[in-house]
Order: structure tokens, then sequence, then C-alpha cells
């Protein structure tokens, strides 16, 4: 049995953990990855095996609007604190995954400023989806572009274009290295390419035995996205809501039922994310 399928996982944000400012400056690092190090203790005393952490690297606001994938965000501190801090959960047997959000990117982000600079001559017009000159937005940038969720602010990424799945690939590559990360939960899987999915897959059974891909899917069929071609796992918000409801209403054959509808969908080789809450939810 893999490790991920029998770590007890603990989850943190890190901006609000650690009090950061809510809008980034780009200033000089304020190394508050630093005070976390106590909280590893805590898991370990808790018996907490895998560390779900993040979105960690440099963004404008709340982390989910890259600004740089291969930097830690200043609010938080460098590289360097977030490799020591890998290494401290390594030692103290806890395995850590970061927050993989390559669905969409931040205004910030190198080629979408390249677009805003250059238009219709950027290289990098076709990494965003439906990218039309003849539009506008709040911004004023004299085109639109499709987004995640109705905000402009999260610019969708054409997961279809090989050198957007090579960059991508390469930032997965870049984590292992840089930081010896153990897996990635991907920010709105539900809206990823499943080709997309797929070289993502490859690229994680390349750099690490038994690197795990979770995706954050809310509803549907999770064999879809997890299986033997895309995603080891997916989170179990159908157990979350018959876990919060069956709690508050007394109803605990909503759970029962929960649990026996989703084994019955899902491989028994495929554990699915199970939570109790997280940085969405209570």
């Amino acid at each position: 049995m893999a490790w991920y399928d029998k770590s007890i996982f603990y989850h943190i944000y890190p901006l609000g953990l650690t009090g950061a400012p809510k809008h980034n400056e780009y200033a000089e690092p304020a190394h508050r990855l630093r005070s976390l190090f106590p909280w590893i203790d805590h898991l370990k005393k808790m018996g907490i095996t895998g560390l779900y952490i993040g979105p960690l690297f440099e963004s404008v606001g709340h982390g989910y609007e890259t600004t740089d994938y291969r930097k830690v965000d200043s609010r938080l501190g460098t590289n360097e604190d977030l490799r020591a801090f890998t290494a401290a959960c390594h030692e103290a047997g806890i395995w850590v995954i970061l927050d993989g959000v390559f669905n969409h990117t931040g205004r910030d982000f190198f080629a979408f400023k390249d677009l805003q600079e250059k238009r219709e001559g950027s290289p990098y017009r076709d990494w965003y989806c439906n990218v039309n000159f003849q539009g506008n937005n709040e911004y004023g940038d004299g085109f639109s572009y499709d987004n995640w969720g109705g905000y402009n602010l999260l610019v969708k990424l054409n997961q279809r274009n090989p050198a957007v799945r090579d960059y991508i690939c390469d930032v997965i590559r870049f984590w292992v290295q840089a930081f010896d990360i153990d897996g990635l939960r991907l920010d709105a899987a539900d809206v990823l390419d499943f080709e997309f999915m797929k070289a993502l897959r490859r690229t994680a059974n390349e750099v690490k035995p038994n690197f795990w891909l979770m995706g954050e899917v809310i509803h549907g069929d999770y064999s879809r996205w997890a299986n033997a071609d895309t995603l080891h796992s997916v989170t179990n918000y159908a157990l979350h809501k018959a876990l919060y409801s069956g709690h508050n209403d007394h109803n605990y054959f909503e759970i029962a039922h929960t649990v026996r509808r989703t084994g019955s969908l899902v491989p028994e080789n495929i554990r699915l994310y199970n939570f109790v809450d997280n940085h969405d939810v209570e």
C-alpha cells in the first residue's frame, strides 16, 4: 500500500495562519514560514503523517492568482525557507503536499504581462483560452479572455497548448528538485483538461516513486478523474456534505448511504481524499 493510501492529513492555508498581509507588495521576503516549524511537533503528536500546505508561491492576493511558480510568496519567505520546512517535516515522518494551481494564473504572471504589452504579437497569446482582441474587460486591457469562476483576476490557461503543458510539467520537476515534495493537490481539477492531467500523471511517475496527485473535484463521477491514467485521488465532497449535514441533523443514515454509494462508484484500488473541513468549507 502506498504511503498516501494510509495517511492522515492536516491542511494548512499558510497566508492565513501566518497572518500575512492580504495584498502582496512584492517587497523583501518576510520569513513567516519559519513560524510554522513548531506546528510540526504538534502534528506529529496528533498522529498526522501527511501535510497539505498551500498555496505557497508568489501571488498578488489570496494565493490562487499565481505570479511566479518558481518563487515562494515574499509574504511567506524564501525558497530556502520552504526547503527547510519540508526537510523538517520529513525528519518528523510527515509527507508534504503542495497546492498546484495550474488551471489559471494571475495577471502579474510573465506570460500575461507580455500579452498585455505585445497583444497580437505576443508569443504567449495562445497560452490563454479564447483571447479576443475585439473585446475588453473591467481592467481596460483592450481584450477579453476566459477565466475561472467569472473572475478576470484568474486568467484561464490553455492546457491544450503543448508549451503550457511542458511549462507546468517543468514546474513540477522544479518543485521536487528544489523542495523534495511528495505530491500535489490540483486546484480546480474538475475543470482541468483530461489530456493535461494525463501529462501531469506521466510527470508524477517520472519525478519520484509514489508521487501523489490529488484533485479538487466538487461533484460528479469521481472515477473520471481518479484512475490509472490521470489522478490518484480526488476530494470527497460528497462525504463532507454528508458528515456536515448528517451530524447537524442527526441523520446518520445520510452518512452511511454516502459511504456505500461512493464505495460502489469508485474502484477498490482508488482511495478518495476524505476531509472534515478545508479552506473553502467549515
